[in-house]
């Protein structure tokens, strides 16, 4: 089966999270990723951590499947290997510091002219312009500009999010822009320019908590890991210690609530919890009598009475129960890609088809694919052993 984006190529200068996340995603689906790394030290997340086999967690996670190559894009002889890549490229990707791609001439206004049908995707932290347009960003530093740090975590105190989400969610919309903008090049025959802002990524995710504070209304609280604005919808403790999250949505979910699991019909109807915006202002004695219920029963007889009333329910999961989680494997999800240091496993991706099988191949080691690509744009041996001598590559 051929994939969707079989003959795609993507030169990628990228580091971190969001970039290497948007490119893996393009490589899922057979384009063909160059990523081009600095010689010596490479992307800098290689050496987050040693979690996986001695290779660092976020970069097995965001760099299967693609060529590693070895580059000092500031010396004249990988620029002209850069150059070269990028006649047969179809897209760059870039999320280098503010400014640092344009003076490599980089920049699309710069490429337009030689590669009239090259789309150019640049993430940065704020965008290309604007006040904030030079300003490093990180992670957190979006989590916390964005406003998902003032409704997230407890009462007392702000939380970060358990995962990058800043970076994943520009990582996403930088994928689904170049797959528009390869729509679009098949109308047009024209390459674009993408802007993707890590700051108006995580501002759309923001819409219901900034709907919610409508002309200067009260925002939602934080709640810990219970919703802010529906009630009963998070985590409760059974009898036995075991945290069981559940979520109600409506009222009839209310009344199954009220005759099934509280095993108390009539509080379907008390004035106190029968409609939402009653039970989010009376959540304390709510929690007290959901738990005094909870707390003569066990996590498994909490689950089963929930799953008899049809009220959604969850486990709360630690990053072991999801390595082992009966539904994963039941779909099988999951296989293994090879790395520099052996096997490891690896979700399949989301969005299950019979249309074609993802790529899944290796995560690289750094440099890995350097000579090979070198040779395969027609730099002869001693061109590259010279390169290799001033530390171009």
């Amino acid at each position: 089966m051929t994939r969707p984006l079989d003959g795609i190529t993507v030169v990628t200068l990228e580091h971190a999270i969001a970039a290497p996340f948007c490119t893996r995603q393009l490589a899922d689906l057979g384009a063909r990723v160059i990523k081009v790394e600095r010689p010596g030290t490479g992307d800098f997340a290689r050496d987050y951590d040693e979690r996986v086999q001695g290779m660092a967690s976020h970069f097995v996670w965001t760099n299967r499947s693609k060529e590693s190559i070895t580059l000092d894009v500031k010396h004249q002889e990988a620029q002209k290997v850069l150059a070269k890549l990028l006649q047969g490229a179809d897209v760059l990707v870039q999320n280098l510091a503010p400014g640092a791609a344009a003076r490599l001439g980089l920049s699309f206004e710069a490429l337009h002219a030689m590669h009239p049908r090259l789309i150019v995707c640049d993430i940065s932290g704020y965008g290309d312009d604007g006040p904030y347009r030079d300003k490093k960003a990180y992670d957190l530093l979006i989590q916390s500009e964005s406003g998902f740090l003032s409704v997230t975590g407890s009462h007392a105190e702000p939380a970060k999010a358990g995962c990058s989400i800043a970076d994943i969610a520009a990582g996403m919309y930088a994928y689904s822009s170049i797959l528009a903008a390869l729509l679009q090049r098949g109308k047009t025959g024209k390459g674009s320019r993408i802007d993707v802002s890590m700051l108006e990524s995580m501002v759309e995710w923001m819409g219901f908590p900034m709907y919610y504070a409508f002309e200067g209304a009260e925002p939602p609280p934080r709640a810990g890991a219970a919703h802010a604005t529906i009630y009963p919808y998070g985590p409760f403790a059974a009898g036995d210690s075991a945290a069981v999250m559940l979520g109600l949505q409506n009222e009839r979910e209310w009344a199954a609530f009220c005759k099934v699991v509280l095993l108390r019909p009539e509080l379907a109807a008390d004035e106190r919890y029968c409609s939402n915006s009653r039970r989010v202002a009376n959540r304390d004695a709510l929690s007290a009598l959901i738990l005094r219920t909870f707390s003569q029963l066990t996590a498994e007889q909490v689950v089963s009475r929930l799953d008899e009333a049809q009220i959604a329910n969850a486990r709360v999961n630690d990053m072991h129960g999801v390595w082992q989680h009966p539904q994963l494997r039941a779909r099988e999800r999951w296989t293994q890609v090879p790395t520099p240091n052996g096997l490891i496993p690896a979700l399949l991706p989301p969005g299950r088809t019979d249309a074609y099988a993802p790529r899944m191949d290796g995560v690289p080691g750094l440099g890995q694919h350097t000579q090979a690509i070198l040779e395969e744009i027609g730099w002869p041996a001693e061109a590259i052993e010279a390169m290799r001598r001033d530390g171009a590559i």
